[in-house]
């Protein structure tokens, strides 16, 4: 074959590190797909999102969940609340229950399994699970139903 390519192979050529960067760039943004166009090339990267329909909620969802790296925070919790709590992997509005007559997924208290949905952050009109890191016990929950959350902050102690 040698380095003879036709109009059609010179098409179908993907840069794998565009790619890459566009799927880095979905995670970081919490965004389910981003579409690029050069001239007739055009590429769209995509990911599965579990918006469930309001009632059910997936238990193990795709959402990316930054809680893994003790990272400290300026906030005024205390450093053992910090090193224990799940954080908020995006920018958006946090919602503990699935639906407003809905129960709260978690409450104060309660065991929870690991990939358990503690509650749900809608960024951009897409719902997605936070979930349990490892299962615990919920020993604080740090916000509020309907509350704006900023990324890396920490939303639910598990210990």
């Amino acid at each position: 074959m040698g380095h003879e390519r036709g109009d059609k192979a010179d098409n179908m050529a993907i840069d794998s590190k565009l790619v890459r960067e566009l799927a880095e760039l979905l995670a970081e943004t919490g965004l389910s797909e981003i579409e690029v166009e050069d001239g007739e090339r055009k590429i769209r990267v995509a990911r599965q999102l579990t918006a469930a329909p309001v009632a059910q909620v997936a238990v193990a969802a795709p959402a990316p969940v930054a809680a893994a790296a003790p990272v400290a925070a300026a906030a005024p919790a205390p450093t053992e609340v910090n090193a224990n709590a799940v954080k908020s992997p995006m920018v958006g509005t946090c919602y503990l229950a699935a639906e407003p007559s809905a129960p709260n997924f978690v409450s104060v208290g309660q065991t929870v399994k690991a990939g358990e949905t503690l509650l749900i952050i809608e960024a951009m009109k897409v719902m997605n699970p936070i979930t349990a890191p490892a299962a615990g016990v919920v020993q604080a929950i740090l916000v509020e139903n309907a509350q704006p959350v900023e990324f890396d902050q920490p939303l639910v102690v598990i210990a």
